[in-house]
């Protein structure tokens, strides 16, 4: 019993990083596509919710105790500006399963300011899109015999 908590605790916290683990890894730990989908969607959202509530207190107080002189313009944040300014709210909570980890996409939102009912129901809409992709994608490479389980 206590295994079996462990081993959804550490895959549902790997989905708190970046979404693609869960579909990656739950086969492997025998999970059915269900579980996989709701640990992927669970994890995401809890990082959505944590650095969208504290997303402008990190930036403030927590970024520059580690880095002491924060450069204004790396080339991260330049890309993050230009995806913002291309796609808006809609096309970064699309992206960020996909190519943002969840909290850089939780980050950028909250740090430019997006209505928080707007960025939770797009992150929960694409979160689900896409770890329901993911899931039946490794779960057909798994029956074609493509991907060993």
């Amino acid at each position: 019993m206590f295994e079996e908590i462990l081993k959804y605790l550490g895959i549902y916290l790997l989905a708190c990083l970046k979404s693609i683990f869960p579909p990656l890894l739950g086969p492997a730990a025998g999970m059915s596509n269900f579980e996989i989908i709701a640990i992927t969607v669970a994890g995401l959202m809890t990082s959505v919710l944590i650095f969208n509530f504290l997303g402008e207190k990190i930036r403030t107080d927590i970024i520059p105790f580690f880095i002491k002189k924060p450069k204004k313009f790396s080339p991260k944040t330049r890309r993050m500006v230009r995806i913002w300014r291309k796609y808006g709210v809609v096309g970064v909570c699309f992206l960020t399963p996909l190519i943002l980890s969840p909290p850089g996409g939780a980050l950028l939102v909250a740090a430019v300011g997006a209505p928080r009912k707007q960025v939770f129901l797009y992150m929960l809409l694409f979160g689900l899109m896409w770890a329901t992709i993911w899931t039946y994608s490794v779960d057909w490479l798994i029956e074609s015999g493509l991907v060993r389980r």
